[in-house]
């Protein structure tokens, strides 16, 4: 499932794409969707909250979607054969004059007023790529974190009503470089240790997006994510696999059964 950095630098694309410039064609193929007409308005802007993209019309109303597992946008110049956007995975199709916007495989989408958004968004934690993220979001998703003793701090940083944003992907990541056991519950950990841990995946997340705009998403070296069996970067042992349930729980990488990478070593219960 695309991560905050992912869903960030899709929002920006959208937006420098469909900025400016009103829409002449707006094809949404989603049951609840296919009757709003988008025609004529004009895209301000595209942002994020978490894995939901906010593509924000001058009309104020709001095209809400989400990627899920497999979703995408990609951006075609107008008129050209890969703007016709006739395969059957196409989902929501924006275009203007010069680019057209053309979203597969999506797995949510709502039309709302744009004044609606954070009622939209009331479930979700705070936004792991918030400007104000250090000194307002942190202490919040700490407060919120401490409401779920039992969970283990692998599914904490999945669970989307803690913190927004983070994935298999920066879970794996940030709990390596912070050298704590995925499955450490939550009441075995204090405030700090805790904070450091959601700042650290923050921080990473933050990374990634700046090395993508220039050297595209997926440079940045992941110590964990993907290397099951290669040696881990820190002490050479093999790195395992595992699920957000135990260290002896085989994933399935569905919604409820989330892969692990880690290291028994660096990453060994009771370090």
């Amino acid at each position: 499932m695309p991560e905050a950095d992912e869903v960030r630098l899709t929002a920006e694309r959208l937006g420098l794409a469909l900025a400016a410039l009103p829409l002449e064609r707006a094809e949404l193929r989603w049951p609840s969707c296919a009757t709003v007409n988008l025609v004529g308005a004009t895209v301000t802007e595209s942002t994020s909250y978490g894995k939901h993209l906010l593509t924000r019309l001058d009309d104020g109303r709001t095209l809400h979607t989400h990627l899920r597992m497999d979703g995408s946008w990609r951006i075609a110049r107008t008129g050209t054969p890969s703007a016709r956007a006739g395969q059957p995975q196409v989902r929501a199709v924006l275009g203007t004059a010069r680019w057209t916007a053309i979203g597969e495989l999506l797995g949510m989408m709502d039309v709302i007023p744009t004044s609606q958004e954070k009622r939209l968004l009331a479930g979700l934690g705070p936004e792991v790529l918030a400007p104000d993220f250090e000194q307002v979001g942190l202490p919040e998703a700490v407060r919120r974190l401490r409401a779920h003793p039992d969970l283990c701090l692998a599914q904490a940083l999945l669970e989307q009503r803690i913190v927004a944003g983070i994935g298999t992907i920066w879970m794996a990541e940030s709990l390596f470089t912070e050298r704590l056991y995925p499955w450490l519950r939550v009441a075995e950990v204090d405030d700090n240790t805790a904070a450091s841990l959601i700042w650290r995946a923050a921080e990473l997340i933050r990374g990634s997006i700046e090395v993508a705009r220039t050297d595209g998403l997926g440079a940045v070296s992941r110590h964990m994510h993907g290397r099951h069996r290669r040696p881990c970067p820190r002490c050479g042992r093999p790195v395992q696999v595992a699920s957000q349930w135990g260290p002896s729980v085989p994933p399935d990488q569905g919604a409820q059964n989330r892969i692990v990478f880690w290291c028994p070593a660096c990453q060994a219960a009771g370090r």
